[in-house]
């Protein structure tokens, strides 16, 4: 299909169900140059699976052109959409296409987005595909923080959940430890937070070999559930 009509349906929806006064919060809160549309995330996700209901004919090739089309445009909630899609047909995607989500997250700055694509786009192809490793270890060495973010956080929910590879999360995240930016600093220790909560030993054992290296901000969350 062309990848405009599905940047029409989005639009068109967003305006219909959009709020000026929530666009004017979100933006302020976000401090995003974007335009929005004012229209929450469970909306943007109904959207999202109401379009892909209508298209099942949709297969890579057409879902990465209508994410493209949708990441160009100048409005925080289309580009939402457009990870929205990825999110509920990440099924057509493959290793093949991490670069390509990668320059997803290079043109979405922002912890709204790059976080979204990290965790549940990234996050379930670094698991299912053994080549990812290795991709990781080179954006965690990325000029960019959120490319390094990204690295940091593909984990997120897999360490949550009791799975993923710890080890590799260490070894991405310990040269960033001195790191001065916030978004660096608050991911590990996020990541580190939700490891703690099925298996705690493992970040007591972090913190024992480089707190001494670990941001104020890192260690309050990541020992934020562990007993002393």
């Amino acid at each position: 299909m062309d990848p405009e009509d599905a940047v029409r349906f989005f639009r068109a929806r967003f305006r219909a169900e959009g709020d000026a006064d929530r666009a004017r919060q979100e933006k302020a809160y976000l401090k995003s140059t974007l335009r929005f549309h004012g229209v929450s995330i469970p909306k943007v996700r109904r959207a999202a699976a109401d379009f892909a209901r209508a298209h099942t004919e949709l297969d890579r090739s057409d879902l990465r052109a209508i994410v493209d089309a949708l990441l160009g445009t100048d409005y925080h909630d289309l580009r939402s959409a457009g990870i929205a899609l990825l999110e509920r047909l990440r099924d057509r995607l493959d290793a093949r296409d991490a670069a390509w989500l990668l320059a997803c997250v290079r043109q979405c700055p922002g912890w709204a987005h790059v976080d979204w694509i990290a965790t549940k786009v990234l996050g379930p192809t670094v698991q299912e595909h053994r080549s990812m490793p290795g991709l990781l270890r080179a954006w965690a060495r990325d000029p960019d923080f959120w490319v390094r973010r990204t690295a940091l956080l593909a984990q997120h929910d897999a360490l949550r959940a009791g799975e993923g590879d710890f080890a590799l999360f260490e070894e991405l995240a310990v040269p960033m430890l001195g790191e001065k930016e916030f978004f660096i600093r608050k991911a590990i220790g996020w990541v580190l937070r939700e490891t703690s909560k099925k298996r705690p030993e493992l970040v007591h054992a972090f913190v024992a070999r480089h707190g001494e290296r670990m941001a104020g901000l890192t260690r309050r969350e990541a020992t934020k559930y562990l007993s002393s």
